[in-house]
């Protein structure tokens, strides 16, 4: 992979407005990857149903699947800043309500839902203007860096917060839910302390043209459609990690430790490279090492599929996020530094539509292939299917595989603004 370590004055942290933004995301992850954990527990004491469990899942699903292309057209006409800043506050509200409620005891399934599918509207809000803030706060060399930083937030959360959460349930959902409201408090301070410049937005009625303008400028850049729709396959193809209970159970023949280990795998994996990645620069050939990197996914996919031991399969677990996580940030940043700023929330709306489609349309199609045809072979398909799809997507994309900079060439930056 080719790499440099950046100079000191190049640092991350000479940077307070990304520290404030990044403290932010440390924050709100933590808040809500533990209220993810007190919310499943507690309605399923409630209900005793596992489909209920499923409709958490739905009720977080629908408004960011729906409300996402409006959500892009919202962060492009008003401060960003603001929008996330009010998204984090609608969801420490929901949280306090639903911490109110536990600790009065008065808890009901429907109340619960619509209370997450409250933050799941605020989230779906505050997603684009969140992404779209981070090119603003970093000078754009080290921008690949801030988010590698910004996606180490988001990994150590998903790791260490459903596990605090989990031992702060044993106190009862309300202490989850209070310290959940305390981390959100400190990242909607921490947003209204933070000094960000944003260009006066370019005003636009909301129309058809205007909500699907990212759709419009994605379909005309040939790199950017190029790392979302390659990103989008592999996730689809590769998604091993919905079939862990059947692997743990039935092939490697351990138990819930064992599965713990293996749900922590890639995200170790993730959380690692990101550091890696936070202190270095990937500065050539990053057309080339995307596409190696989503090699890297589907072969670790097969290690997995074919692996009877444990050790083996934790490795290849590992290594799959690792490289996942590599082609996350060449992606994200490839699509934020190809986009004009006044673009930036309706390209990562559409970005977010296809990251939530993959994951989810991923899971589904791992479990009904492994129906039909078993859970290794069904593994095995989808690591061939990445590997396939990342031949095909080196012959129809040739400039991106031929890409040496994330920063697009000023004739290429010209066009991107032509295409508007």
């Amino acid at each position: 992979m080719a790499s440099s370590a950046l100079p000191p004055a190049d640092s991350l942290l000479k940077h307070p407005a990304f520290v404030q933004f990044w403290f932010a995301r440390v924050a709100s992850s933590f808040g809500f990857q533990m209220l993810s954990v007190a919310v499943g527990w507690q309605i399923y004491e409630v209900t005793g149903r596992a489909f209920d469990l499923g409709l958490i899942g739905l009720a977080q699903f629908v408004p960011s699947f729906l409300l996402a292309l409006p959500a892009g057209h919202v962060a492009d006409q008003f401060e960003r800043r603001r929008i996330v800043r009010y998204g984090l506050m609608v969801e420490l509200l929901a949280i306090a309500v639903l911490a109110a409620l536990s600790l009065l005891h008065s808890v009901h399934e429907a109340g619960v839902l619509a209370l997450v599918f409250i933050i799941g509207v605020a989230k779906a809000f505050e997603f684009p203007s969140l992404q779209s803030m981070l090119p603003a706060l970093v000078p754009a060399p080290i921008l690949p860096r801030a988010m590698a930083a910004s996606s180490s937030a988001g990994q150590a959360a998903t790791i260490l917060g459903p596990a605090l959460g989990g031992l702060l349930y044993v106190a009862g959902p309300g202490v989850v839910y209070v310290l959940a409201g305390v981390l959100y408090l400190v990242a909607v301070v921490m947003m209204g302390l933070l000094r960000y410049e944003q260009a006066p937005p370019r005003r636009e009625p909301a129309t058809l043209k205007t909500v699907f303008a990212g759709v419009h400028f994605i379909r005309h850049r040939p790199d950017v459609l190029g790392v979302i729709s390659l990103d989008l396959f592999a996730v689809l193809l590769g998604g091993a990690t919905a079939l862990l209970p059947i692997f743990a159970k039935d092939i490697l023949h351990t138990g819930p430790w064992g599965m713990g280990l293996l749900r922590a795998a890639p995200a170790a994996g993730a959380l690692l490279m990101s550091i890696w990645l936070a202190r270095h620069s990937m500065q050539r050939r990053v057309g080339p090492i995307m596409f190696a990197a989503v090699a890297g996914f589907g072969l670790a996919t097969l290690v997995f599929a074919v692996s009877k031991l444990l050790w083996l399969s934790l490795i290849a677990l590992f290594a799959l996020g690792a490289f996942d996580m590599v082609s996350v940030v060449i992606r994200n940043s490839l699509v934020q530094l190809d986009t004009p700023d006044d673009m930036r929330g309706r390209v990562n709306a559409v970005n977010a539509i296809f990251i939530n489609t993959s994951n989810q349309l991923g899971e589904f199609e791992s479990g009904m292939l492994a129906a039909w045809v078993g859970a290794v072979n069904a593994t095995l398909i989808g690591g061939v299917g990445t590997l396939i799809v990342v031949g095909l997507w080196i012959y129809m994309f040739p400039t991106l595989r031929r890409r040496q900079r994330l920063q697009a060439e000023p004739e290429a930056a010209q066009v991107a603004e032509s295409a508007v």
